[in-house]
């Protein structure tokens, strides 16, 4: 057998992201989610809050797309997705969905402070995901992968920008954008949904497991 030849990671093609791990021929990179389907309106503020932003010196690009992150990032082998979305159908299909309500803007940087993300965080709905979480962590742990974060702040993240510009955001920025979520217009629509299916993403295969 040929060894897997190293691949050269082009971040021009990821907006300047930097892969956390090297990526190898047969490694999936994996995570679990809740996800979060906006509606039209829901963009509207999206649109208002990056403008806001911009006048602190904040380029934010939108996310491809809104999700709860039930899990980090972790990296599967192929012939082990199978094995371990039929432990996640295990434990979470007999679960019933619940109400999240995500209305408190809160800054997070990454790990390797390469990335800054403007995010909504839960305020109800968390400890229902704390439960998902736990169930998760077990089938993470059968494959000796890495569980989630202790104490986690469930959130949707809504945008981003590279590097840690923390700082920008404190004070008077996130005051500014925190109103323009409490004054929307149907902010309490807006920024509630049900978590009725967890999902398992195994690099571009998507596989949901509903709730009851």
């Amino acid at each position: 057998m040929f060894p897997d030849a190293e691949h050269l990671d082009d971040v021009s093609k990821h907006g300047g992201r930097l892969r956390s791990f090297r990526h190898e021929r047969g490694n999936w990179a994996s995570y679990v989610y809740a996800a979060f389907h906006p509606s039209e309106e829901f963009g509207e503020m999206l649109e208002e809050l990056e403008t806001v932003a911009r006048k602190h010196g904040v380029v934010l690009t939108k996310m491809e797309e809104l999700h709860i992150s039930l899990s980090q990032t972790v990296v599967l082998r192929h012939h082990w997705i199978h094995p371990f979305v039929q432990s996640l159908r295990d434990r979470l299909s007999s679960g019933r969905r619940f109400l999240c309500v995500a209305d408190q803007l809160k800054v997070y940087v990454n790990k390797e402070k390469t990335r800054t993300f403007l995010g909504l965080e839960v305020v109800r709905g968390h400890q229902q995901l704390l439960e998902v979480v736990s169930q998760v962590d077990k089938s993470l742990q059968e494959f000796n992968l890495e569980t989630f974060y202790q104490n986690p702040s469930f959130h949707v993240s809504l945008a981003w920008c590279v590097g840690d510009v923390t700082k920008t955001f404190q004070g008077a920025c996130l005051l500014e954008l925190q109103k323009v979520v409490d004054e929307f217009e149907d902010c309490e629509v807006l920024t509630r949904f049900y978590a009725d299916e967890i999902y398992c993403k195994c690099g571009n295969k998507v596989m949901s497991i509903p709730l009851h």
